[in-house]
């Protein structure tokens, strides 16, 4: 039954990842093109000093000479976690949350199918959902590097894509585990967003304040995004994003197994 519900996610979100895939690419290629006329600008180093110092750190505006730096720098470190943000946002208060509330969850609840099981099942579908956005994030990057002489090396596309993967990841799991704690697709959608900005904010405030700056490596977004999402290796900080996701599922579960589940 796992892969019943499992499958059904994957049908009930089809469309919706090819309008997202289809956005995504061309929003990669199209920072892509811009690529040739950065790199070309006369006095680039000094223009990019001009940049205030606070918004140098929290974005690596100092590393756009290189292809790498600039897609870190216009893509992977605010615009592209923003977009997987909403989507894993969006889809996971949706799984279970939205489907109490349009009265379809009970369809699925008269098999013989544990809540436990139910979302799991759900869990599973968003996280493929997030891999295949990730995919998709990964090629035009690299069709971006190969067309317009960025110079991005495979492995620091393949480490970014994951990179925002796990962001969404991250709260889209925590959508879906307040959602199945709630029912509300409302409080499912508010919490994790909250929880986003803050931890964004807690990020920012870190790189600019050196009082903060103990506090950086509890935040999701530091974990994901420090010293650039196109990085040369691949952080051991991605396994605290694997852990809190896995960790608000496992909360879940047990609240939703005896919670009155809402039939229409």
């Amino acid at each position: 039954m796992v892969a019943n519900v499992f499958t059904k996610t994957l049908r009930d979100q089809r469309r919706s990842l090819i309008g997202w895939s289809i956005g995504i690419t061309t929003l990669v290629l199209v920072e892509g093109a811009l690529w040739p006329s950065i790199r070309d600008m006369p006095n680039l180093d000094e223009f990019l000093s001009s940049y205030p110092d606070a918004f140098k750190k929290a974005f690596n505006v100092g590393a756009m000479t290189t292809g790498t730096g600039f897609l870190n720098a216009e893509l992977y470190t605010l615009v592209l976690p923003i977009l997987f943000l909403v989507f894993g946002i969006s889809r996971g208060a949706r799984l279970v949350a939205g489907e109490e509330e349009s009265g379809t969850l009970e369809v699925v609840l008269v098999t013989p199918v544990s809540t436990t099981r139910l979302l799991l099942g759900k869990a599973a579908g968003l996280l493929l959902g997030l891999c295949v956005l990730g995919g998709v994030t990964g090629l035009s990057t690299w069709l971006a590097s190969a067309s317009f002489s960025m110079g991005i090396e495979p492995w620091s596309i393949a480490v970014g894509s994951v990179s925002m993967v796990l962001l969404g990841l991250e709260y889209g799991f925590l959508a879906l585990a307040v959602g199945a704690v709630t029912g509300r697709r409302s409080i499912a959608i508010a919490v994790p967003s909250v929880a986003a900005v803050g931890a964004y904010v807690l990020y920012v405030a870190g790189l600019m304040v050196d009082s903060v700056s103990g506090w950086l490596p509890w935040s999701p977004f530091h974990q994901a995004l420090a010293e650039g999402p196109l990085a040369s290796g691949l952080p051991s900080r991605f396994s605290l994003l694997v852990l809190g996701a896995l960790v608000v599922i496992a909360v879940a579960a047990p609240v939703f197994a005896r919670r009155d589940i809402r039939v229409g």
